[in-house]
């Protein structure tokens, strides 16, 4: 190994130590080599988004993984390092439910809790008692829920419309959970939902979902242009470069399309 490339890895290992709060791996081969030099001493440490932003992107990917380790040590380092708050962590295990699924969802709770208590035990400090549940925040009638349902939809999806109520799926799921209740729930904010998304349905294979919440976090303006193309590689570097790629070329598509909308707005309003 040359000096230059020893000099990186050892600043990968201090990016290591300091991003997920525990020693980082000693041995040579050549992904671990590579995940320290390229990984933490330059990806993570890149300016476009916050250390607690990448967490967010992180986290679905590694549970989405089924890679038993790295969900440990990323969930143990979101909490430990005190980036992410246990609530915020809960609130991002449900939101990774609705779109990453339910049975993965329940070994990333698992292992949040597991997670949570190591932390405790290892600091000589009993655990706090879990957050109240209720009350919620959002309607209980059934048909004010759905009304609010459909205005989050409009506005988080930046569009004039919203599904119709005929079946379980879009009255029952889309409507009265998921934009009736979840993304309105307080304990994460707007910006960190819109990054848990934009992960989760970039490791899916439904087309539309990736276009919709790629267009909505850009059009919102709650993620620019330059911290979606930061997501891009964050999340290659974390779940691979083919779904990478794929993202990267709906984010190229979805900018001309929001870019364009904001210069005929802007010259419909002049």
């Amino acid at each position: 190994m040359t000096e230059a490339a020893s000099n990186r890895v050892e600043r990968g290992r201090r990016a290591y130590a300091d991003i997920m709060t525990l020693p980082a791996p000693q041995d040579e081969s050549p992904v671990t080599t590579h995940l320290l030099d390229f990984v933490f001493a330059e990806v993570w440490r890149r300016p476009g988004l916050t250390r607690r932003e990448r967490r967010f992107v992180t986290l679905p990917c590694a549970a989405a993984a089924d890679a038993e380790r790295p969900l440990r040590d990323h969930v143990y380092a979101a909490l430990n390092s005190g980036d992410i708050s246990i609530g915020e962590m809960r609130e991002t295990v449900l939101h990774f439910a609705v779109y990453g699924g339910w049975p993965k969802a329940s070994r990333f709770n698992m292992v949040v809790d597991e997670e949570w208590e190591h932390i405790h035990r290892d600091r000589g400090l009993p655990l706090p008692p879990p957050e109240p549940l209720l009350p919620l925040s959002t309607p209980s009638d059934p048909e004010a829920r759905l009304a609010v349902g459909e205005e989050a939809f409009r506005v988080i999806n930046c569009l004039p419309y919203a599904p119709v109520r005929d079946n379980p799926f879009q009255g029952a799921g889309i409507l009265n959970f998921v934009f009736g209740e979840m993304w309105l729930r307080p304990g994460l904010g707007m910006k960190e939902r819109r990054l848990i998304t934009v992960a989760c349905v970039a490791f899916q294979d439904a087309p539309y979902p990736i276009v919709s919440h790629v267009y909505a976090a850009l059009k919102s303006r709650e993620v620019s242009f330059d911290e979606m193309d930061e997501v891009v590689l964050h999340f290659a570097a974390h779940y691979g470069w083919p779904k990478g790629s794929h993202l990267n070329q709906v984010v190229a598509e979805q900018k001309r399309r929001v870019a364009q909308e904001w210069a005929d707005e802007a010259t419909g309003a002049s």
